[in-house]
């Protein structure tokens, strides 16, 4: 079972997650939106270096903590890393934020309008050694690019089916089938997303709950059946490549959602700023996606 403690602080608290959970294909993207140019780094190994102290310096920030962070998505060296003198995880508990860990491995060729996850025939272990380091959760990533029924059946199905591994495994898996925002047939997408989440979350045993990381709905509103639903412990959003004013401002037209915003929340930050400024920008960002997570706009 997950820890009880990290449980009530998603079940109750009021705050965000942040995803700090960059992998290799997005990572030169993250570097270089921190003002990186893309020469300070000549392999793999140099890249997520750098990543990983740009994740270190966010999460010992001053601004970084459980008052209104409430948890943190890690990329698996993240996790294997250290901050404040201790694993990652822990350090992050020590700060009142639940650690989550992204376990997928990235993602097939589009089929149906969708893009299922790659094999992870690693799973298992990687579970094991996560449950080692005290993290509560995982997430995983799918697409939906096109409103495809046979699709995003598909998507829902495998998720859910690694969702049930990752619960016997005792943490607590956050299912992301996120539909692109650059769809054309987005609101459709998000409509049939709704019903076959709705019908496999019917279909799970009373003792079961996942939470959902979803694309902010076209239409306000429309996952609250989601956010209601017995077997759900929370519903996130993904900021999806809106800009933080943009995925904010949609965000507080949908009750009981909050966010777990990537791009979003490092918006503006940059590798060479003092840490009092960093700091100070890092504290706006957070006070700001906090806001949009917790106070919701007049429907």
């Amino acid at each position: 079972m997950p820890n009880s403690e990290m449980y009530d602080k998603v079940r109750q608290g009021n705050g965000f997650i942040a995803a700090l959970d960059q992998s290799g294909g997005s990572t030169p993207g993250a570097l270089k939106a921190f003002g990186y140019t893309g020469d300070e780094w000549a392999n793999d190994d140099e890249m997520f270096a750098l990543v990983h102290q740009m994740r270190v310096r966010i999460i010992t920030s001053p601004a970084f903590t459980g008052a209104k962070v409430l948890g943190a998505i890690l990329f698996e060296m993240t996790m294997d890393g250290a901050a404040d003198g201790r694993p990652v995880p822990e350090a992050l508990w020590a700060r009142g934020v639940v650690p989550f860990l992204k376990v997928d491995k990235g993602l097939e060729d589009e089929a149906d309008g969708a893009k299922l996850m790659k094999p992870n025939p690693g799973l298992g272990a990687l579970l094991e050694r996560a449950v080692a380091k005290g993290v509560f959760g995982t997430k995983m990533r799918s697409v939906i690019d096109r409103a495809n029924r046979a699709g995003i059946a598909a998507i829902v199905e495998q998720q859910f089916a690694v969702a049930s591994q990752i619960i016997a495994a005792g943490l607590m898996p956050i299912v992301e089938p996120e539909v692109s925002i650059k769809s054309a047939d987005r609101a459709q997408s998000d409509e049939i997303l709704l019903a076959e989440l709705l019908r496999a979350l019917d279909a799970l045993p009373e003792d079961r709950q996942v939470m959902l990381k979803l694309s902010l709905p076209v239409k306000p509103n429309l996952f609250k059946p989601l956010v209601d639903h017995p077997r759900v412990l929370k519903v996130v959003a993904l900021s999806g490549g809106f800009s933080r004013d943009e995925a904010c401002a949609e965000l507080a037209k949908n009750d009981g959602v909050i966010a777990s915003f990537s791009r979003a929340l490092l918006e503006g930050l940059r590798h060479d700023m003092s840490d009092a400024e960093f700091n100070a920008t890092l504290g706006r960002s957070i006070d700001r996606i906090y806001e949009a997570s917790v106070e919701k706009a007049d429907a």
